[in-house]
C-alpha cells in the first residue's frame, strides 16, 4: 500500500502563490525548495487558480499542472502531489488509505457556503467508490471562530443555511460548518487544527492581518 503524506507549509517556507504581489522567480524558488524539503517532484505538483467556488476536479498525470477555475482536486495517482493555497481560508485535505485516493480543497467562506467539503467527499464516493468510514479529513491552520467576524447579512445566511450554533454575535465557525457537512455524510474521522491564522502568532500568512501577504499551502501526495 502506498503511504500517504501531507504537509502544511509556514511563512518560513515562503510565499507559494503566483497571484499575490511577488516575483515569479521567488515563488518558483520557494516551491522548488519546499519540494526538496518534503520530498516530492516540484514539476509534478498540481495546483489551482482558486476562485472561491465549489468546482472539484479529478486529476491525473495527463492533466495540466494548473487547474483553472477550481477549488478542489482529487486523484488516485501515485506521485501526483496536490496543493491548496491559503491565508485564513481552510486548507482541507482528504484521504482514503484503503482505496488510495487523496484530495486538497480550498474552503473559504464562499466555498464553505457552497458545501465544497460535501461535494469533494461525494465525488470520492461516486468516482472512486470510497466508503465514508475510510475517509479521513484534516483541516489545517485557518482563521477560527475567535476572529472570523462577518456582516449581519452573512450571519443570517449561516443561521438559515446551517444553524445558529455556528454564530456567536458576528463571529462564525467555518470549521464547524465543514465538520457538520461531513458528519451529515457519515464522515467522522476529522482532525481540525486549533491554530488561528489571525491571532495565534504562529508562522502562517493571514489576509485579514495583511492584505498584501503571501500564501501558505496544504500539500498531499502518495
Amino acid at each position: 500500500m502506498n503511504q500517504i503524506k501531507y504537509y502544511f507549509s509556514t511563512i518560513e517556507d515562503g510565499n507559494l502563490a503566483y497571484h499575490v504581489n511577488d516575483k515569479k522567480e521567488n515563488v518558483d524558488t520557494n516551491r522548488a525548495k519546499l519540494a526538496r524539503k518534503i520530498n516530492y517532484k516540484s514539476e509534478d505538483l498540481v495546483y489551482m487558480n482558486q476562485v472561491h467556488g465549489n468546482n472539484v476536479q479529478v486529476v491525473t498525470k495527463e492533466s495540466p499542472k494548473l487547474i483553472d477555475n477550481c477549488d478542489g482536486l482529487i486523484t488516485n495517482q501515485k506521485g501526483l502531489p496536490l496543493m491548496v493555497m491559503v491565508a485564513d481560508c481552510i486548507p482541507i485535505l482528504f484521504f482514503d488509505e484503503k482505496n488510495e485516493v487523496i484530495a486538497a480543497v480550498h474552503a473559504g467562506r464562499n466555498s464553505t457556503f457552497l458545501k465544497i467539503a460535501e461535494v469533494t467527499a461525494k465525488k470520492m464516493i461516486e468516482v472512486f467508490d470510497c466508503k465514508v468510514e475510510n475517509i479521513k479529513v484534516i483541516m489545517g491552520p485557518s482563521i477560527q471562530k475567535c476572529c472570523y467576524e462577518v456582516s449581519e447579512e452573512l450571519i443570517d445566511i449561516v443561521k438559515n443555511s446551517f444553524g445558529e450554533e455556528f454564530c456567536d454575535g458576528r463571529l462564525i465557525d467555518l470549521q464547524g460548518i465543514n465538520k457538520k457537512l461531513l458528519n451529515n455524510l457519515g464522515i467522522y474521522n476529522i482532525e481540525i487544527s486549533e491554530v488561528c491564522t489571525m491571532c495565534s502568532n504562529e508562522p502562517y500568512f493571514s489576509y485579514r492581518q495583511n492584505k498584501k501577504c503571501g500564501r501558505f499551502a496544504g500539500i498531499i501526495w502518495f
